[in-house]
């Protein structure tokens, strides 16, 4: 089985931007919870910062914390 490529590091995105909900939520199942990295693949660098910008979007109420 192939390694799978950090999309981020594909794209050569040095940042992730909170707002782009889109992007994010592809990053989340339908509970609202965060894919680890490996279901992706993303890179460490990329998962830290995709984690954080998610919380900030969770703040900001651009994706939901829980899913009922």
């Amino acid at each position: 089985m192939e390694k799978k490529v950090c999309h981020f590091c594909s794209e050569k995105m040095d940042k992730i931007d909170y707002k782009n909900a889109y992007l994010l939520r592809h990053f989340m199942n339908s509970q609202g919870k965060i894919y680890p990295p490996k279901r992706h693949g993303t890179c460490t660098k990329h998962q830290r910062m995709l984690a954080k910008a998610i919380k900030r979007a969770r703040t900001m109420a651009l994706v939901p914390f829980v899913v009922k």
